[in-house]
């Protein structure tokens, strides 16, 4: 199987102006790219770029899939709106999350490296398009996908038995957020579990979550 590496970038808030279009030209004589975007793909070669650096310069969102199994998403989120103490509930020392300030902005790093790849069809050109809403539900307060970042951890077995949830439900899922669980590959069976509760109902303890799961007929 040959490699095959998918970039894409995106600006929200602001589109990029002429010399930061230069600059990203630059970077790739054969990327697409327009004022809201960068898009290239590679079969050869690799990426010249830092995505770290071009998400603190110019982007708000930023996919990347690579066929031997690694995915990452990213967002920029003006840090009045979202603060690394709003996150802490949810991420503790989960290591598949990496968040830092730039200038007035927060960065969400999201990387997960350890699945095998699944689709061998899937070249990653629809998944930015599908998680983008999640920028704008994060802005507007709604922290479910932290949960489900939360629950990689419940699957590995990385958090104690009795820790509680930072959620007490996380139901009912939206679209947005189950292709995110379907990006990172998150265990559906966990997923499905979560979602049966709302908001409304009593925090349980990641054992018993797990246990909801192994003891489900249903599952």
């Amino acid at each position: 199987m040959s490699e095959y590496q998918y970039y894409e970038f995106r600006a929200v808030d602001r589109p990029l102006d002429r010399a930061a279009q230069q600059a990203l030209r630059r970077v790739s004589s054969r990327a697409t790219i327009t004022a809201t975007s960068f898009t290239n793909h590679y079969e050869w070669g690799d990426f010249r770029g830092d995505a770290s650096d071009f998400m603190e310069r110019w982007f708000d969102l930023h996919l990347y899939v690579a066929n031997w199994g690694t995915r990452r998403f990213m967002m920029r989120v003006p840090e009045r709106l979202l603060t690394r103490a709003d996150l802490e509930p949810f991420l503790g020392d989960i290591d598949l999350v990496e968040v830092w300030t730039a200038g007035d902005n927060l960065i969400v790093d999201i990387r997960r490296e350890d699945r095998a790849p699944e689709d061998e069809d899937d070249d990653g050109a629809e998944w930015l398009a599908a998680l983008a809403p999640l920028r704008a539900d994060l802005m507007a307060g709604d922290l479910r996908l932290f949960y489900l970042v939360w629950l990689t951890a419940v699957e590995y077995e990385q958090v104690s038995d009795e820790e509680i949830e930072p959620l007490p439900g996380i139901g009912p899922l939206t679209g947005v957020l189950e292709d995110f669980a379907a990006f990172i590959e998150l265990d559906f069976d966990l997923v499905q579990a979560a979602a049966e509760r709302t908001a409304s109902e009593r925090t349980i303890s990641s054992e018993d979550l797990r246990g909801t799961v192994a003891g489900d007929p249903r599952r």
